[in-house]
């Protein structure tokens, strides 16, 4: 029979069977469906969003690095370099997820595990960290070389000096990221640094760059710059600097060297020096320039402008008298002024030839402070230089209301003011230009008019003074040049404490080569020599540094020697006795006058 052995329990009801069949095509529609508005979803309403966040994780805007602008030598001798490195970065996420790598990486970047992982741990929030820079390109190689996840490199540049300490304090120095931080390389920086650029890239997961997608921004690579300096120069001011620094056991020194003609600055250097390709930590005393920073009281170094403000009062003339017995001066209040001995009746000129204190100030006193001021203004005392360089000082000139008596003698024979060694050489320069004064500049070849500021034949009449200087009658023999006419003036001051002065000295020398036709200005200041006996004066420690570098100096130049003609068979012997004492019979080598009163 039909369906016989069946129950009819078991048997499948039409009906549920199209329920189930329903309910199945049922979740199918609505998991469709589902899937539709999710797709839809990330490609259409949420695209952007999801887009964005993809793209975060692979997609970089990086900057392109350029290198710094190269710095020359007037003579085209590079001075500054940029070469390339890399910069070592990681992901601290990434680089904690991996622990057991970190001893590797330690070991390859030279520090210890705990301190890798100390400042992973700081930066665990972020995905990047600079794990070490400067990298040589060749060290930079191994490192990625290990594999390491989450460690990749960039490109970067550092500055490299060739010349050293020699340059240092003038080029001064850049920071990590290659910009410049002192010297010539802050006061040029926005020139030098050019601006980097800007790309968009994907990195894979170990943040290597898998393809460049668009250039957002084009680098500018930086500007090349030309300096004045003379590389040679610099060098022979650097060494006979450091040699007499050693010599009478000094603690500071500086030199700078002027182009008479425009103002150039052909060298400016600085004891004790650094060495600026280092990036341990120097000391702040070594970075300072002193040639600009630094100021001391010029001494007898002063007495030629107190000379050109009397020539200019009409008052004085290079040979009317004046008596400087007994060789002191009392002004009120008790206050001596004292010559090296009593000189007795003299005239202007040998005031500077015998650096008398007393005849300085006695001039001094029939001008009005007004005046005097005026003209020591004039030569640029006061206020800097304007040679641009970063941190200069202006000096100190006290204004003409504050003098008194005393003040207005002491001005006069440099004390109560306060100076650079640029300013020094700036005010020689304007004496050796004519009376005209320029700005010292740096870069070659820049414009830089000049404004007068002495009469002409006042300003000559002071450099045939200073030719008196620089003989056995003058305290700067040691200055001379063979084969050339050498001006100039020695100074030696007190070193100003709180209260008064101390017995540190400061020994200056500050001069024009060749003294017919100046060419070259220079100006050599030595603090606290204190090696031998009285080996403190500007002729005996300063003048001899000025002496050596100018004969190389006015070598490498090609400047004609004063004494020329002797060189023709027939020529006469013409013009004032050049060169060291021993050249000449009438200067007796063995009896040089080394003196200058020291209040």
């Amino acid at each position: 029979m039909r369906g016989e052995g069946v129950p009819m329990t078991s048997r499948a009801k039409p009906g549920n069977l199209r329920f189930r069949l329903y309910m199945v095509l049922m979740v199918l529609v609505l998991a469709t469906t589902a899937l539709v508005v999710r797709a839809v979803d990330l490609q259409v309403v949420r695209k952007d969003f999801y887009q964005g966040e993809g793209d975060s994780r692979y997609l970089r805007d990086i900057p392109i690095a350029v290198s710094r602008g190269t710095i020359f030598d007037r003579n085209g001798e590079p001075l500054a370099v940029s070469t390339p490195v890399e910069s070592i970065w990681g992901n601290p996420q990434e680089l904690l997820a991996n622990p057991e790598q970190l001893p590797v990486l330690a070991k390859a970047l030279e520090v210890t595990t705990a301190d890798l992982t100390e400042r992973l741990v700081q930066r665990k929030d972020k995905e990047f960290l600079y794990l070490k820079r400067p990298v040589d390109p060749d060290a930079a190689a191994e490192i990625l070389a290990l594999k390491i996840p989450g460690v990749a490199s960039e490109r970067a540049f550092r500055r490299y000096y060739p010349s050293g300490e020699i340059m240092a304090h003038a080029l001064g120095i850049t920071n990590i990221d290659d910009r410049g931080q002192e010297g010539l390389e802050l006061a040029f920086d926005d020139w030098l640094a050019g601006k980097p650029g800007l790309k968009r890239v994907i990195r894979d997961r170990l943040g290597h760059v898998v393809e460049n997608v668009e250039l957002l921004k084009e680098a500018q690579p930086g500007r090349d710059l030309t300096l004045s300096i003379d590389r040679r120069i610099q060098y022979l001011a650097y060494r006979e600097l450091k040699s007499a620094i050693l010599e009478h056991q000094a603690s500071s020194g500086s030199m700078v060297i002027l182009d008479v003609s425009n103002g150039e600055v052909l060298a400016m250097v600085n004891q004790p020096s650094f060495n600026p390709n280092s990036r341990v930590a120097i000391d702040p005393a070594f970075r300072r320039n002193r040639a600009v920073t630094d100021v001391v009281e010029p001494g007898s170094t002063m007495k030629p402008f107190t000379i050109a403000a009397a020539l200019e009062s009409g008052r004085w003339k290079p040979e009317t008298p004046i008596d400087t017995t007994p060789g002191k001066l009392q002004l009120q209040g008790g206050y001596t002024i004292s010559d090296f001995r009593n000189y007795g009746m003299i005239n202007v000129g040998r005031v500077i030839t015998k650096s008398s204190n007393v005849g300085a100030a006695k001039i001094a006193a029939t001008l009005s402070s007004e005046h005097m001021y005026d003209v020591l203004h004039r030569f640029g005392f006061g206020e800097v230089s304007g040679c641009g360089f970063p941190g200069e000082s202006p000096g100190f000139l006290p204004v003409s209301k504050s003098w008194g008596p005393v003040e207005k003698a002491t001005i006069a024979y440099g004390y109560g003011l306060s100076v650079t060694p640029m300013q020094i050489a700036q005010a020689y320069a304007a004496l050796a230009n004519g009376g005209r004064l320029r700005q010292p500049g740096f870069v070659k070849g820049a414009i830089n008019p000049d404004s007068a500021v002495i009469d002409p034949q006042i300003a000559a009449s002071v450099r045939a003074m200073l030719e008196t200087v620089v003989s056995p009658e003058g305290s700067g023999l040691a200055a001379a040049v063979p084969n050339f006419r050498v001006a100039g003036k020695t100074g030696t001051s007190r070193r100003a404490v709180a209260g008064g002065y101390e017995k540190r000295y400061v020994s200056l020398f500050s001069g024009m080569v060749p003294a017919s036709n100046p060419r070259l200005v220079g100006v050599v200041i030595i603090n606290d020599p204190g090696h031998g006996e009285g080996a403190y004066f500007g002729g005996l420690v300063s003048a001899p540094v000025f002496s050596k570098v100018m004969a190389n100096a006015l070598r490498l130049l090609d400047v004609p020697p004063d004494n020329v003609q002797r060189w023709y068979a027939g020529s006469p012997d013409v013009g004032h006795p050049i060169g060291p004492a021993s050249a000449h019979p009438e200067y007796p080598a063995d009896q040089p006058n080394y003196e200058e009163a020291v209040p």
